[in-house]
């Protein structure tokens, strides 16, 4: 049952993505390169709000913090985001929107989905001489999060309360959604179908 209920949460979360535009990577560039902010608003919005929901559910005890999950900090993982936002950038898409996009028969997110399948092979591949060179190893207190958090075995980098840190920037990302405008000053919005 857990599977089925993935699947359709999976594919509702996909035809969500579709819709807004995210699985197009003309419109992703857009975003990027500052000229429509239509999708940055959304994804802004998006996350604001499920914060402030998570946050504000757990701290009026609807949601179980036991279930949050939070990964340990090493350079690699900074590495390993600035090479994502590299082929964000370059390709158009991020792992979720490819999908996406070859569910709709993109046939150039299928380039994309195999080239990742490449680069995590590589990464298996390489794995044992790249553990060598200390970059997975914690920095930074390793898995810890903003602030405390009660009841979460990860302990907060500032003393501030976690779940009301939360909650704060949750409202300050959904605040900059509203603020920002749709499409920046002068520029043209014409973003091709394909």
């Amino acid at each position: 049952m857990s599977i089925l209920l993935a699947l359709l949460i999976g594919a509702a979360f996909g035809a969500v993505l579709d819709r807004i535009g995210a699985s197009n990577p003309n419109y992703i560039g857009k975003m990027l390169n500052l000229t429509n902010l239509h999708l940055m608003k959304t994804i802004l919005l998006a996350i604001g709000t499920g914060s402030v929901l998570m946050f504000g559910g757990q701290m009026l005890g609807m949601v179980d913090v036991g279930h949050m999950s939070v990964k340990s900090a090493y350079l690699g993982v900074f590495i390993g985001g600035l090479l994502l936002g590299f082929g964000w950038a370059l390709s158009g898409y991020c792992p979720g929107t490819g999908v996406v996009a070859a569910a709709t028969g993109r046939r150039d997110a299928l380039a994309f989905i195999a080239g990742g399948l490449l680069g995590a092979a590589a990464y298996m591949a390489t794995y044992p001489a790249i553990k060598t060179t200390g970059m997975l190893d914690a920095i930074a207190g390793g898995a810890v999060t903003l602030g405390t958090v009660p009841g979460a075995k990860y302990e907060g980098v500032t003393t501030l309360p976690g779940d009301v840190l939360g909650i704060a920037l949750g409202l300050v990302f959904i605040l900059v959604a509203f603020i920002l405008p749709e499409r920046i000053a002068g520029q043209p919005d014409v973003v091709a179908a394909e």
